[in-house]
């Protein structure tokens, strides 16, 4: 969404150099873009927690494309719940004056470098409560697809890896 508000902007000076960019507010989406960081402190998280990630990848294609990454590497499925994908108010808000869906954004956004990661089931208690880890979801047999579980009916609709391709424009 910082990506969003910087092209929306750029567009304005375009039309009117004069015009100062609308930026206030939006701090966080912006040093995400800007600046983001890697996640080297989930490395003393894991270390503090005797936690072995199973699989690991930055998210900076989008959510759906990195965990369909994961289940094709691993061979499996997964299912993701919508009401535990954790999205920022700064996000949500740029999203909604954008006339996105929230969710389709933190589905196929990137570039904001989070982890995602699994583990052992076995290993869920040691993380359950961890301020910095929101368990979003599970690995499934591959025959059940990846999923994404809806809030309000528990539907599961077929996620779709939509992220960034860098090879898109040599094709």
């Amino acid at each position: 969404m910082g990506l969003q508000l910087l092209e929306r902007e750029n567009e304005v000076f375009k039309v009117n150099p004069k015009m100062q960019p609308q930026l206030e507010g939006y701090d966080y989406i912006l040093e995400r873009q800007l600046k983001p960081e890697a996640r080297r402190d989930m490395l003393k998280v894991f270390a503090d927690q005797k936690i072995r990630p199973t699989a690991m990848i930055d998210i900076s294609d989008g959510l759906s494309s990195e965990i369909m990454h994961i289940c094709e590497a691993s061979g499996t499925g997964c299912k993701l719940f919508e009401d535990r994908i954790p999205m920022d108010d700064q996000t949500k808000q740029m999203a909604e004056e954008l006339n996105i869906n929230p969710l389709v954004a933190a589905l196929n956004g990137g570039e904001d470098y989070e982890l995602l990661f699994t583990i052992p089931v076995g290993e869920y208690d040691k993380i359950r409560n961890h301020p910095d880890i929101t368990v979003i979801g599970h690995i499934t047999e591959k025959s059940e697809g990846a999923n994404l579980v809806t809030a309000g009916s528990g539907q599961e609709i077929p996620l779709m890896a939509q992220g960034w391709n860098p090879l898109k424009d040599q094709e």
